[in-house]
C-alpha cells in the first residue's frame, strides 16, 4: 500500500539543495531516526493514513493530459484556452497545495508547516491532492499544469494513479524567447530577473526534459511550437485537441 511506503518517506531530511524544484526531486537523503522526525511530518503521515480508502467514489477513469513547458511558455495561459474550449478539469500542483493551505483544514496546516520547516512537500502528498481532485471532480478531462516536474514525480504519479497520462503536451519555447517574456511581464514577481530566469531554466532543462524525453519514447509528446501570439499558439493547440477522442 502506497500509504505504508509514504510513512517511509516522511522520515527523510530537508535536502540541501538551494533550489525547491530541484531538490524536491533529488534522490539522495538520509533517513532521520523515530526520536528525530519532524513533528509535521509525523502527524501528516498519520492523517493520509487515516484517510486511506475515502476516494470520493468516482470509478471512471478521466483522459489525463499533462502539459509541460518552461517558465515563459505560456503553458498556463492556454491550458486556460483549454479548459474553456474543451471542457477540462485544470489541475495545477502549486495551486492544489496553496489551496490545501488556505482552507485552513488539518493537511493544510500540517503542510504549511513542512513548508515553514524549510522541507519539500513530499511527491506523495502533492500527488494524492491530484488524485483526490480529479477523483471530485465532475470532468471527464483532465489537464495538469506543470507536473510532473521531474522523473521522481512521473514515478510517483504512475505508482499511486496507476496509469500514464493519455497525452503529454510540450510547448516547445527558445530560450531568449522564455528569457523576454519573463523579464516583459508585469506581475511583481521578485524573480522575474535576469539571473534567477537563467536559474530556472536551468533547472527545467535538468528536471524536466527528462520527463519529456520519457514520455517521447513512449510516443505520448505533442509539442506545440510556443512562439508567436497567444492566439496563434492556440490555433495549434485547438487542432491538436480537436484531432483527439476523448
Amino acid at each position: 500500500m502506497w500509504r505504508r511506503r509514504l510513512g517511509a518517506l516522511l522520515l527523510r531530511s530537508p535536502p540541501s539543495s538551494s533550489s525547491a524544484a530541484a531538490s524536491s526531486c533529488q534522490h539522495h537523503r538520509h533517513h532521520l531516526l523515530p526520536s528525530e522526525e519532524p513533528l509535521a511530518l509525523n502527524r501528516l503521515a498519520r492523517l493520509f493514513t487515516s484517510q486511506a480508502g475515502s476516494d470520493g467514489g468516482n470509478s471512471q477513469k478521466p483522459f489525463i493530459a499533462f502539459v509541460l513547458g518552461g517558465p515563459g511558455s505560456g503553458k498556463g495561459t492556454q491550458c486556460t484556452k483549454i479548459a474553456s474550449d474543451f471542457g477540462f478539469a485544470h489541475l495545477s500542483a502549486g495551486d492544489l497545495l496553496r489551496h490545501e493551505i488556505a482552507s485552513g483544514s488539518e493537511k493544510g496546516e500540517l503542510i504549511l508547516d513542512i513548508i515553514k520547516e524549510g522541507r519539500i512537500v513530499p511527491s506523495e502528498i502533492t500527488v494524492e491532492l491530484i488524485r483526490k481532485a480529479m477523483e471530485t471532480s465532475s470532468a471527464n478531462k483532465v489537464l495538469i499544469d506543470g507536473f510532473p516536474r521531474c522523473e521522481e514525480n512521473r514515478i510517483t504519479f504512475e505508482r499511486i494513479v496507476g496509469r500514464e497520462p493519455d497525452i503529454v503536451v510540450f510547448f516547445d519555447c527558445p530560450e531568449d524567447e522564455m528569457v523576454k517574456r519573463l523579464l516583459g511581464r508585469n506581475q511583481g514577481r521578485v524573480d522575474d530577473n535576469i539571473e534567477t530566469i537563467k536559474k530556472r531554466l536551468k533547472v527545467f532543462e535538468s528536471l524536466n526534459i527528462p520527463v519529456v524525453d520519457y514520455y517521447s519514447s513512449r510516443g505520448k509528446v505533442c509539442k506545440i511550437n510556443a512562439t508567436g501570439t497567444a492566439d496563434e499558439i492556440f490555433e495549434a493547440v485547438r487542432k491538436l485537441f480537436s484531432s483527439l477522442r476523448f
